[in-house]
């Protein structure tokens, strides 16, 4: 088993989701922890946890940060992390798989499936070996409790139940035998 960690300056957590009906709003966490205990004989033994700080989003508008840390949305102060840990991993291509895990948001745990693709590995400049993965996944956002909405006059609501997540993950080698879990 070998753990891998995330290369956090290497590694961006992303999301979408529609805004007014007509548009859709990204954003990102700047701040972020996890790693990979990886088995190379048997895949579907390895481990994924990822901690995200709430705090740490950015939608790039201040005004709707602030909006999105508040207890309409994370609650981030009560609330300050995003936590995924994985309970299954399956593999279903040569470089493909899917990451079965629980999702907790606002001490409410779900089931969410993330779509990986493994990009291929190699030595850094520093001679440390890394490894590159995509990430995908959507989720109603709630089932986690962030309910606030808003109607438009003209029909619809101003911000969609739907938020699609993306991970584009560097991790870096730690050790060939990783702790127990």
């Amino acid at each position: 088993m070998a753990r891998w960690k995330i290369d956090v300056p290497h590694t961006l957590v992303e999301f979408s989701v529609r805004h007014m009906m007509v548009t859709t709003v990204r954003g990102s966490f700047e701040r972020f922890d996890g790693f990979m205990d990886f088995d190379a004989e048997n895949p579907a033994n390895s481990y994924v946890e990822v901690q995200i700080e709430t705090a740490s989003i950015n939608t790039r508008t201040a005004d709707r940060d602030a909006h999105l840390r508040s207890g309409d949305f994370f609650e981030a102060e009560k609330h300050p992390h995003m936590i995924f840990k994985s309970n299954k991993i399956e593999i279903t291509g040569e470089n493909s798989g899917k990451i079965y895990g629980d999702l907790t948001i606002r001490d409410v745990t779900r089931p969410v499936v993330l779509e990986v693709e493994h990009f291929g590995q190699g030595t850094n400049p520093y001679g440390m070996q890394v490894a590159g993965f995509g990430a995908t996944t959507s989720i109603n956002r709630e089932d986690f409790g962030l309910t606030w909405n808003q109607a438009l006059e003209a029909g619809g609501v101003l911000v969609s139940k739907d938020v699609r997540m993306e991970l584009n993950v560097q991790a870096v080698l730690q050790t060939e035998t990783a702790p127990a879990s």
